[in-house]
């Protein structure tokens, strides 16, 4: 029964460390983000920097559109495929 309460607070414990680390990896984030902001905005061709980023992320976007928002083929459709090769494949 001791087990069982001790797991509970360790679990706890647990959780209360990955948040905490998580925290701390996000405030890293945002300072290593923002040095990179303030280094690319020094930069003499800063504007080309952004153009070419704002390319990219049209280009990823574009292929995650693709990917999520396109509907799957039709069920009946890839059955009727499947069923005029297999009868090609027969010879008849």
């Amino acid at each position: 029964m001791t087990r069982e309460t001790g797991s509970r607070e360790g679990l706890d414990e647990r959780v209360v460390l990955v948040a905490a680390g998580l925290a701390d990896l996000a405030a890293e984030a945002v300072g290593s983000g923002l040095g990179i902001v303030r280094g690319l905005l020094r930069r003499s061709d800063a504007a080309e920097v952004a153009a070419d980023a704002e390319r990219d992320l049209e280009a990823r976007g574009r292929l995650v559109l693709d990917r999520y928002a396109s509907p799957p083929p039709a069920h009946l459709e890839v059955l009727a495929r499947h069923a005029i090769a297999r009868r090609a494949g027969d010879g008849g």
